[in-house]
């Protein structure tokens, strides 16, 4: 796998015909890339510019003609075959080909298809007319990076996004549509332990759970592109999300996000979570950090992440030790130290956690109390509404919080009765919402009519859960 970064050479080369001086080369065109041939009468080419073409013109950077190419093969060139260009796009470089033949051009074997282009690789093979033809390979200034196959087959990897606790997070590019992925990287020796019972290393069972994963689909649930685990690390190929996480919008303001919108960010998480509950998946570690924004205003698409992650690596690390502090961790869990066994509860607690945090831009549990620990706090349920984070926050909107953050699991709210709650009795907000993720996807509407073109008018008071 290649990262598209100039670094390194290519190991056909040696270093000293390709060491550029940069005090005496000042003015000396930067190579990015070579075609090396595979036919006798061709010649290599250094690429220099942004774009080089191959084909019968003699407009083009490489043309074929009779003294290069045998006659048999020439009859199936066209006079513009394929351009080689490269582009840079999100801070990184990316290498394409695009095929302008009517006979083809095809990359290690494969047809482009006229008018298409693909990503091109470190080493990927170029045939002309067809894949026995082979006339190039071509090779670019780049740093490998050892990934799994299943990976490298499929993607570029370029740009880092972000790093956090759990991994780092890269661009990367499918090479055959070149559409943009986002790929986390979860190394496993970060956990402490891994999962040990013994089917934990079953490839029909992890290959069913990836299954799972993979059929999720909701407008509020990542979508996860694919999945591959290693011995040393899982790789997450997941949708792309511009807008960034909740935890930046958090931190953007002073005192919490504006409650009409703070609604609209918390209302499609609990339609998220409460589908992943209608899987049989339990978040597990939700928080800000794990909720992504579609775009970079107050009424956007928002989507649950990183759910799943305990299929993979151990339980308990994944709820404790691993992702951060224990901040949004029910007490349940502390008070077993992990080793318990939890219900979809668990979610529920976090998803107070993540309400109070967004309402008033400070979490509720502190690790600064002089009197408390951390954990007695969230064991015990001890925590206040401080008058000036939650001055502009509605009693409705804290009364929710109250119910949600109860220390015992069996009186704490489910989402189901979440949903129920008043605060979400908004027709403002289900139409909003409505028009974000469309009215399908609404599970509860107090009696609105989630017709978009129809006016908005109550009909009732009565919460129906939609099943």
């Amino acid at each position: 796998m290649v990262e598209v970064i100039p670094c390194s050479l290519p190991d056909t080369q040696s270093q000293k015909e390709f060491d550029w001086n940069e005090e005496n080369d000042i003015n000396v065109p930067k190579v990015w890339g070579w075609l090396y041939p595979t036919r006798l009468h061709l010649k290599p080419l250094d690429l220099v510019n942004s774009t080089f073409t191959l084909g019968r013109s003699i407009d083009c950077d490489i043309v074929l003609n009779g003294q290069n190419i045998t006659p048999n093969i020439l009859k199936i060139v066209s006079k513009r075959h394929f351009k080689i260009y490269r582009e840079d796009v999100d801070q990184s470089t990316i290498m394409y080909l695009e095929d302008c033949s009517y006979n083809g051009t095809f990359i290690n074997g494969q047809r482009v298809g006229k008018g298409k282009k693909v990503i091109l690789q470190n080493g990927d093979e170029i045939s002309i007319g067809h894949p026995s033809v082979r006339v190039y390979v071509f090779k670019c200034i780049c740093d490998s990076v050892h990934l799994p196959k299943e990976i490298s087959s499929k993607y570029v990897v370029t740009r880092l996004l972000g790093t956090g606790a759990c991994g780092e997070v890269k661009l990367v590019w499918n090479k055959k549509t070149c559409e943009k992925y986002a790929m986390k990287k979860i190394v496993k020796n970060k956990f402490m332990t891994i999962l040990k019972k013994p089917q934990a290393n079953d490839p029909a069972r992890i290959m069913n759970e990836v299954k799972i994963l993979k059929s999720l689909n909701h407008p509020c649930v990542i979508h996860m592109e694919d999945i591959v685990d290693t011995e040393d690390a899982v790789y997450i190929i997941l949708e792309l999300m511009e807008g960034g996480e909740l935890f930046d919008r958090i931190v953007s303001f002073n005192l919490g996000i504006p409650e009409p919108d703070a609604k609209i960010i918390f209302y499609q998480i609990i339609l998220a979570v409460y589908y992943l509950h209608q899987q049989g998946i339990t978040h597990r570690d939700l928080k800000p950090e794990n909720i992504l924004l579609s775009e970079n205003r107050p009424d956007t698409i928002v989507k649950v992440s990183d759910f799943g992650l305990s299929k993979f690596v151990n339980e308990e690390t994944v709820l404790t030790t691993v992702c951060g502090t224990p901040m949004y961790v029910a007490p349940e869990i502390l008070l077993t130290k992990g080793r318990g066994s939890y219900t979809k509860q668990i979610d529920v607690w976090s998803l107070g956690v993540i309400l109070y945090v967004t309402l008033s831009g400070h979490l509720p549990f502190s690790q600064d109390d002089p009197k408390l620990t951390l954990a007695e706090q969230i064991t015990k349920g001890i925590y206040t509404f401080p008058y000036s984070c939650f001055k502009n926050v509605s009693n409705t909107a804290i009364d929710l919080i109250k119910k949600i953050l109860v220390v015992d699991p069996t009186k704490r709210l489910t989402v189901e009765e979440i949903l129920k709650h008043p605060w979400f009795n908004d027709e403002i907000l289900l139409s909003k919402v409505s028009r974000l993720i469309g009215s399908e996807h609404i599970v509860c509407d107090f009696g609105f009519n989630l017709d978009e073109e129809q006016v908005f008018e109550p009909n009732s008071k009565r919460l129906r859960i939609c099943n």
